[in-house]
């Protein structure tokens, strides 16, 4: 990783630690959130994931307009960096019930 690609990064995960302690207080069943990004194509290959513990909690979320909150506190937040981040297809949903039952708990399979 370049020094900039470093410094982008730090970025990043700062605003999304925004995010995440804004969600766990404000969103029923959400753990969690990470970034995936390859810097040879940022920033259109940035994908942000936000976990929750079960698929129930997930999809109780999805049904309560949640996503939408999330989806927004994150593009806030990134848009704030003036980094050329656009929000299409940006962020995901995914659960801690899930990855156990499907990558034996292994995030770094499951992503």
């Amino acid at each position: 990783m370049r020094k900039t690609d470093k410094k982008i990064d730090n970025q990043i995960r700062k605003a999304l630690t925004v995010v995440c302690e804004i969600a766990l207080v404000e969103v029923e069943g959400f753990q969690w959130l990470t970034h995936l990004v390859n810097y040879d194509q940022f920033p259109k290959s940035l994908r942000v994931v936000c976990v929750f513990d079960t698929k129930a909690s997930l999809q109780h979320a999805l049904e309560a307009g949640r996503d939408h909150y999330l989806i927004e506190l994150i593009q806030e937040e990134l848009t704030a960096l003036n980094l050329g981040i656009k929000p299409e297809n940006l962020v995901s949903f995914d659960s801690e019930e899930a990855c156990k039952l499907e990558h034996d708990g292994k995030w770094q399979h499951r992503l």
